[in-house]
């Protein structure tokens, strides 16, 4: 028995391609931004907070990190509508990645805060800094540049993770991917083309981010 494959069946479809990997792009873009904000506000509570902040803060990053990603969309799609809030299907999944980034980030950017030697803020507050000030210009530029590595790393999780979107129509690449094979049979060819556009789009995020950091966030001088 011989296997036929026909790449060129799928390729016809470039469009949706396109279209799913810029879907994919433009989630990731949204989620990386508001996430990583949402970890550094997060970060700053766990350390910085009142007690009961830390508390409410710790919850939610030990719920997300310990539920599936899939488990925590559906919630958001199918869940809050039953409280009256429905959302279209990239809402809830710009929703979903950015809570999912937040908590993960947020340990990330807890581990380089608590790395920060004590006299470099020891010196912050003996200059009058407040402790505001103290954690945005003193604590948290080193911070990142020690974690930034891990947070793009991050950032790529989440981007591949936006494939489980598709599973309530947004339309991303792994949607484009199942709705041509769904038309023309041909399943393998259409999930190993988005794979490779998957890596394609990893790798590229991956460079773009280290380049951004290098030379916009840490003028080159990033470890």
């Amino acid at each position: 028995m011989t296997i036929e494959l026909d790449f060129m069946a799928v390729l016809a479809q470039w469009p949706l391609l396109l279209r799913g990997a810029a879907w994919a792009l433009a989630l990731t873009a949204i989620s990386a931004v508001l996430g990583v904000a949402l970890g550094i506000a997060c970060a700053w509570a766990r350390t910085e907070g009142a007690a009961p902040l830390r508390w409410v803060v710790g919850a939610y990053v030990e719920l997300i990190r310990n539920t599936p990603f899939i488990v925590q969309l559906f919630f958001i799609f199918f869940g809050l509508p039953a409280l009256g809030l429905r959302l279209s299907p990239e809402w809830s999944s710009v929703i979903a990645m950015v809570v999912n980034l937040g908590a993960y980030a947020a340990e990330i950017v807890r581990a380089g805060v608590q790395a920060t030697p004590r006299g470099q803020v020891e010196a912050a507050m003996s200059l009058a800094l407040t402790r505001a000030q103290t954690f945005v210009h003193v604590v948290l530029p080193p911070a990142l540049r020690r974690v930034w590595p891990a947070l793009v790393s991050q950032i790529i999780i989440v981007m591949l993770g936006s494939a489980v979107c598709g599973q309530i129509a947004t339309q991303e690449l792994s949607y484009a991917a199942n709705l041509i094979q769904s038309r023309n049979f041909r399943a393998f060819e259409a999930f190993i083309i988005a794979t490779l556009m998957y890596l394609l789009m990893a790798i590229a995020i991956r460079h773009v981010l280290n380049r951004v950091g290098d030379r916009f966030l840490f003028g080159g001088r990033r470890g």
